[in-house]
Order: C-alpha cells, then structure tokens, then sequence
C-alpha cells in the first residue's frame, strides 16, 4: 500500500531527468524505498523542530554524509512553517522547563521588547525541549515509519495471496 504511493511509474524522459544525468545526483537522493524515506523524514524532522533559520540547508549539509530522500526531507522540515512555529516553540519551552524542573514565565507577551527582557530565561528551557523533540521524537517517528511501511507490506503479500487462493477455487 504505501509503496504504491511513492512506486508511480517513472517516466525516462523530462527536464528533471536530463538535470539529473546532467549534474550526476546519486540515485539515492531522490530513491523511494522504506529506508530513504524514513531517514528523510527522520532528518526532515530533526532539522524541523529546531528554532533556527535556514533549516533546509541543515538538511543539504547531511546529503554528502547520509543518503536519504532529499525531497521528502526537505517536504518534513516546512511542517514548523510560520503558522506552526509559535506552536511549536512554546510546546519545546513548555517541555524545556518540565524536564529542568522549571516554574517558567507567566505573563507572556508578543513583542519584541518582552523577548529581548526575556531572552535569558527562554533560551536554556527552549533548546532543552527542542534536544528532546529534535532527538527523541523523530527516532520514534522514524521507528514508527518503518514498523507501518513493513506492516503494510506483509498485509498486502497477505491480500494478494488469499486473493489467489479464491482465483484458484
């Protein structure tokens, strides 16, 4: 089931095709079986939840050390988008200060100066939450990916062989 998703029949012909042949991409950047993909979401994933600009190119600086989709990592790292972010960041804080024990701020407030009076107080808890995020969840995510994608294999090798044994009766 979920190889059918990414296996569509490849067309040899096309602009994409000739930029790869021309600037020699391996194969492996842009390959759509289990492993390539769950390391491009786990690396998607890991660069995602980071507070940092840039972080694509976080995910380019690992393409000459791991092969992986490049795409799908790429495609994973925009979930924390601008409408996500704030979410996200405050769900890492929040954490930050659980596993450190904190009490936390109570009166937050959205402007620049506050962040600025702040910034001391945030930082620590934030990137404390975001090693566990960063860490933690995209290896349990990565585990998950690959736990599903072979759970779906065996039970479409189930399907089509009882759907032989009916075509023989």
């Amino acid at each position: 089931m979920i190889r059918k998703i990414f296996k569509k029949p490849k067309r040899k012909s096309g602009q994409i095709y000739e930029f790869i042949k021309k600037y020699k991409i391996p194969r492996e950047y842009l390959s759509t079986n289990r492993k390539s993909i769950s390391k491009g979401i786990l690396i998607g994933l890991f660069w995602g939840f980071i507070p940092i600009p840039m972080q694509m190119l976080g995910i380019l600086s690992l393409t000459p050390l791991t092969r992986f989709n490049v795409p799908m990592a790429i495609s994973v790292v925009w979930l924390s988008n601008p409408i996500t972010m704030p979410f996200m960041y405050y769900m890492e804080y929040l954490t930050g200060n659980f596993i450190l024990g904190y009490d936390g701020i109570d009166n937050i407030e959205l402007t620049l100066d506050w962040f600025s009076e702040n910034w001391d107080a945030i930082v620590v808890p934030l990137y404390v939450g975001t090693a566990f995020y960063s860490i933690v969840v995209s290896f349990l995510i990565y585990i998950l990916i690959n736990r599903f994608w072979v759970y779906s294999i065996e039970c479409e090798d189930r399907a089509s062989k009882l759907f032989k044994r009916l075509r023989k009766k």
